[in-house]
């Protein structure tokens, strides 16, 4: 099992297990973390002022790779597009995915562009999806 987990907050395995079926062990997969560089909201966008937010990806793909990778789920990293679906179909591109994970923000903190359909996405890359809320 190959799974991509996409998120803008770092993740422990217990939430990755806990956003997942019961029948998917995170333990006996192999993980791909992306973290999507998103901005805090449209105007930081529009101004192309992405520097703190690649920041902010990088610190949020490097905790949960180290998290997962202590808590026995093998994983890998990498930043993502400021675009979370874009972020995942670049990340398709090198790793073939058996299912996708997607965590977001709730609708009062959500960021800029983080507001992802897990059904659209499914419909678009053919790979069931789950969404868990980041916290």
């Amino acid at each position: 099992m190959r799974l991509l987990v996409l998120t803008s907050e770092p993740l422990t395995g217990q939430q990755l297990r806990d956003a997942l079926p019961a029948e998917v062990d995170p333990s006996d997969a192999e993980v791909m973390v992306v973290a999507p560089a998103l901005q805090e909201d449209a105007l930081h966008f529009w101004l192309s002022d992405a520097d703190a937010a690649i920041a902010r990806a990088e610190e949020v793909r490097a905790q949960t790779v180290e998290q997962l990778d202590a808590e026995g789920v093998p994983a890998s990293g990498d930043t993502g597009e400021s675009d979370p679906a874009e972020a995942i179909a670049d990340a398709l591109q090198s790793f073939a995915a058996d299912r996708i994970v997607i965590f977001t923000h709730g609708d009062s903190e959500r960021r800029y562009r983080e507001d992802l359909d897990p059904v659209e996405i499914e419909e678009r890359f053919g790979i069931p999806v789950d969404r868990a809320r980041a916290r």
